[in-house]
């Protein structure tokens, strides 16, 4: 396959119109669990989200001593709300423990990719390209999960599965050989009515291939388009999350559309003033999983959301009531098809001795088992190839059970 550079004036149509790539198939997975139709959403959090504030061990004797000014409680003002008798939620995440108590969201709590040192761009890239180690950017580990998963019903020949990249960046993690769909809100006016019409008419003529693109982009546009948000907020506002994942859940809604996807949320290092950056964040992102569940519809119930960082923050507070870098972390999962109402961990404890290096939470949970588990139970996907392609020199890692309804 031969790529035509993009001029300037047609790459700013394509960015209008909300479409990267055109997709002419139905990616159905021939061996997805229970002949289900599902969905599987990645979102990354950038920045290292403190674990202990999302979901926090309040029922652990050394939790308060180390979190002081920030520690969380189950009563009194913006009290945290209890999943169990030892964890509790930030009361910024009412949608999800909504999910939660109906069996369709979970907490992985204290876990980690493969990675321990404190670089964020290291640890990103260790989280998103699914290697041990960092400095392999070629690929995500999303995109060679797709390669390798049962190939379904095509509506074309030589095509196979695409995903979803969201973002005027595509994340690494869905990056690589297998065809990507790519939209990301548009941060223009709109534009006339007759205008897609008339630049149909022109590229039609004079540039046959544009013209496929511009037509399939402008469908996928009107398809996202009319999320109906107070302001145009990029990844890193809680309005720009919500305006994502409305967008995302309309494609993946589509009979014809993509199933897998990919979103990054920015902003989650939290060096000072913790308390108050995270509650923003976390509104974020809880009132994105109800978008999703909203616009999804009966897709809902086949759909699996991850929600994954780099790594977590130390267990004791610096000077500025924040938290610097650290190992364990929470991650999020949410969906129809998610085993859930339970917080998944084998809980290292907080005193000094149980902390890595005397400062972080410890990692009892490999995230890859995680995205393993959904993968198979969900997807169909083969623990081999995961092992081999998507996380490789994960052999050892076997992959979760029981995460999937």
């Amino acid at each position: 396959m031969t790529c035509e550079l993009v001029t300037p004036t047609r790459r700013a149509v394509l960015g209008a119109s909300g479409a990267l790539f055109a997709w002419a198939f139905i990616p159905r997975f021939a061996h997805a669990a229970g002949g289900r139709d599902p969905r599987f959403i990645t979102i990354i959090l950038r920045g290292a989200l403190d674990g202990l504030t999302a979901v926090p061990p309040v029922g652990d004797p050394d939790y308060a001593s180390l979190r002081q000014s920030i520690a969380m409680t189950t009563s009194g003002p913006n009290a945290a709300l209890p999943l169990d008798s030892f964890f509790a939620l930030h009361p910024s995440m009412p949608n999800f423990n909504r999910l939660y108590r109906a069996g369709q969201a979970a907490v992985v709590h204290a876990n980690a990719t493969s990675y321990r040192d404190r670089s964020h761009f290291d640890g990103q890239d260790v989280l998103e390209s699914g290697y041990e180690t960092p400095g392999r950017v070629d690929s995500g580990w999303l995109n060679r999960m797709l390669e390798g998963l049962p190939k379904g019903d095509k509506v074309a020949p030589d095509t196979t599965l695409r995903g979803l990249a969201v973002g005027a960046n595509a994340p690494l993690v869905i990056r690589g050989k297998a065809p990507v769909l790519g939209w990301s809100p548009s941060s223009l006016q709109p534009v006339s009515a007759d205008l897609p019409p008339r630049l149909m008419a022109l590229y039609t003529h004079t540039d046959p291939l544009f013209a496929n693109i511009l037509a399939e982009g402008i469908a996928t546009g009107k398809i996202a388009a009319g999320v109906d948000v107070k302001s145009r907020g990029g990844p890193g506002d809680p309005a720009g999350m919500e305006q994502m994942a409305r967008g995302a859940a309309r494609l993946l809604a589509q009979d014809d559309g993509p199933r897998v996807a990919a979103l990054a949320f920015e902003g989650w290092d939290t060096h000072a003033g913790e308390i108050s950056r995270l509650t923003r964040l976390l509104t974020g992102l809880d009132n994105s999983l109800a978008a999703f569940e909203q616009e999804l519809g009966p897709s809902w119930k086949d759909t699996a959301i991850i929600v994954a960082t780099e790594f977590g923050r130390t267990a004791r507070i610096n000077g500025t009531d924040g938290t610097d870098h650290g190992t364990g972390t929470t991650a999020f999962l949410a969906g129809g098809a998610i085993k859930g109402g339970r917080v998944i961990a084998d809980w290292p404890g907080l005193k000094e001795a149980q902390l890595r290096d005397g400062r972080d939470l410890a990692a009892t949970t490999d995230l890859r088992a995680v995205i393993k588990g959904i993968a198979v139970d969900l997807l169909g996907a083969s623990p081999a190839t995961l092992a081999r392609d998507v996380f490789p020199g994960s052999g050892f890692v076997a992959p979760m059970k029981g995460l999937i309804v």
